[in-house]
């Protein structure tokens, strides 16, 4: 099992490591040296030096230029990428941990560099941004069109494969690696992946290992520790045969493709922690579940909501049995009888005070908790009728996206939240009017219409923008951009296979992606005659519109602000924004909205108690 920044009892350990100068800017100690300072099993090689690539601060478009202007590939920077000076926050902004140096993964994917800062917290692997920060270039852009996700169990094994990043781009780890590097975040534009990757390469060959980030990682340059044959190189740093590559005889591309290859190794090893039975263990509900003897985890060939059903109908039982009643043994005599009471969570078995370490807020699972759980997990019937349902509530129909124990269903749907942002801009209504190209006209159009790429270097990507005030052609349609464009090949079939089913289903959540050996049965299935019609391309792309990747519900209090706009910073706005979203569903306003928005009945009444439960599932992650 692999679990990364495990917790530790005491504070002190993280604060002795917490900063060493480079160049004016600090580094934050890695998870190897956490570990090993707590006595804990180390992670592999291949983890702790796709840590190191990760961390590495040269990969930037902004160091080449200072390369090129004379400087020196193992000299500090004079002066850094003032993208790196602070940290975007909704708030004040906060001093960089990588200031004084140029963009790396971590500084969008933060963890515990802000957990000492004013209003700082430790990370899930996110950054604090509503929409992230770039390098300047000359292309005036200045943020990402989205924030960015927390990595921690983004890449978890699924049925039908990977799909990474909000929009489905990307159908590998290694893939999504290789375009950060040579993409918009590292300063790169569409159109110099060569000149991207020539400089990594570059890097690579000439680090000499003096450099503080090296240091920690037992100063070894990359030549040595990637080539991994040196005899003097610790066992810890001495890297298995299909991760090597002979750095002095390696062409560009296989040097960039060992490194893409760590780093994926590195952020797949993020996970959430678990047990030795590999039930995720350390949030209130999961010490809930456990000490209340009830399933952590699906059953052998089990689905996600076939187990979420289940457990709700367990918890139901037990509740039913908790209750004081009546019984009658003998028809002369009456007499009451306690069945088992549920056992509630008042202190976090992990820490010696019984508190969260990271987290503002009591360690607890008790009634609300219990009360937002229930809600979550209902879905919604047929009895009593709607407008009753509606009065009642108590049905979140959260279950239907947000299946346990990972609390997603790794697939798309559109929430509304691209429409509920563009209509605060434009008008409410707006979003429903925008004129939105058909295949034939988009795919015709690519440099118009469709996001820039290598082979299409100079589109304007109007459909994945972030809106703005006098410009009502701007907006992030997510999946439109990808599915059935020739430039995103990779992750069409898996794409396809989603929308296709949740078009031929009707969205319902029991009808589920078949098992991953099933695919190219179903990829017949959906090209077949029968379905050719409503499963092209065409018929297929007006259901891609404005849909986005389901994110996972874990350490919510470590990954705000929410969204893939970073438009909500708290639970009860999200909670309020489903119940708008839903009621805009019901009454057909909400452009190609998810059909089981429809099912969620909420009142004023269940919002505490569902934001509660959702706080019951942040952990202690470092």
């Amino acid at each position: 099992m692999r679990v990364t920044y495990k917790q530790l009892s005491h504070l002190s350990v993280y604060a002795t490591f917490l900063a060493l100068l480079s160049g004016g800017g600090s580094l934050i100690a890695p998870s190897s040296v956490l570990a090993q300072a707590a006595g804990e099993e180390s992670d592999p090689p291949e983890i702790v030096i796709g840590e190191r690539l990760f961390l590495e601060t040269r990969f930037a478009q902004f160091f080449k230029q200072f390369i090129d202007r004379g400087g020196e590939t193992n000299r500090p920077l004079p002066s850094g990428d003032p993208v790196m000076n602070t940290t975007v926050t909704v708030g004040e902004p906060i001093p960089g941990p990588f200031a004084g140096q140029t963009m790396n993964c971590r500084a969008c994917h933060l963890v515990d560099e802000h957990v000492e800062s004013p209003g700082g917290t430790m990370r899930a692997y996110a950054d604090f941004a509503r929409r992230s920060p770039v390098p300047a270039r000359e292309d005036g852009v200045t943020t990402a069109p989205r924030n960015s996700p927390a990595l921690v169990n983004a890449t978890l094994p699924r049925t039908g494969g990977l799909l990474l990043h909000f929009d489905a781009e990307f159908s590998t780890t290694i893939d999504l690696v290789k375009d950060t590097f040579t993409g918009r975040n590292f300063g790169w534009l569409p159109g110099e992946r060569a000149l991207a990757i020539a400089h990594l390469a570059r890097i690579v060959r000439e680090d000499n290992g003096n450099g503080a980030l090296a240091q920690e990682f037992g100063g070894l340059s990359y030549a040595v520790v990637l080539t991994g044959t040196d005899p003097n190189i610790p066992e810890e740093f001495r890297l298995p045969d299909e991760f090597r590559v002979n750095v002095a005889t390696a062409s560009e591309a296989d040097i960039f493709h060992a490194v893409s290859k760590l780093v994926s190794a590195y952020t797949e090893g993020l996970v959430f922690s678990q047990d030795e039975t590999e039930a995720f263990n350390l949030s209130p509900y999961d010490v809930f579940l456990e000490k209340n003897g009830l399933p952590r985890k699906p059953a052998a060939r089990e689905t996600s909501l076939e187990y979420s059903r289940r457990l709700l109908k367990l918890i139901e039982r037990l509740e039913r049995d908790s209750a004081m009643s009546w019984v009658t043994t003998d028809p002369r005599k009456k007499h009451r009888r306690h069945h088992r009471h549920f056992t509630f969570v008042k202190r976090n078995p992990a820490t010696k005070d019984g508190t969260f370490q990271f987290h503002d807020q009591p360690f607890k699972f008790g009634r609300e908790e219990l009360q937002g759980l229930k809600i979550f997990f209902t879905e919604p019937s047929r009895i009593p009728s709607l407008s009753e349902n509606l009065k009642r509530g108590k049905v979140g129909n959260c279950i239907a996206c947000h299946q346990a124990p990972t609390f997603t269903d790794f697939r798309v749907h559109n929430t509304g939240t691209t429409q509920a942002e563009y209509d605060r801009i434009h008008g409410p209504g707006a979003f429903a009017n925008l004129s939105i190209p058909a295949l034939r006209e988009r795919n015709a159009n690519h440099d118009l219409y469709l996001p820039a790429t290598e082979e299409h270097p100079h589109a304007r990507g109007p459909f994945r923008a972030v809106p703005e005030t006098g410009n009502p052609n701007l907006t992030d349609l997510g999946v439109w951009n990808v599915f059935a464009n020739p430039d995103f090949p990779a992750s069409q079939r898996r794409i396809r296979r989603i929308l296709c089913i949740e078009t031929l289903t009707g969205g319902l959540p029991g009808l589920s992606l078949p098992s991953a050996q099933d695919d190219d049965t179903l990829d017949r299935l959906i090209g077949s005659a029968a379905f050719a019609g409503r499963c092209s391309e065409q018929a297929l792309l007006p259901t891609s519109v404005a849909v986005f990747k389901t994110p996972g519900l874990r350490d919510l209090g470590h990954s705000a602000p929410y969204m893939h706009t970073g438009q909500f910073d708290t639970l009860d706005q999200i909670v309020a924004f489903y119940r708008v979203s839903s009621d805009l569903d019901r009454a057909g306003r909400l452009r190609n909205g998810d059909r089981e928005l429809s099912g969620i009945r909420l009142t004023d009444q269940d919002v505490g108690a569902l934001t509660a439960f959702l706080n019951a599932l942040n952990e202690d992650y470092e």
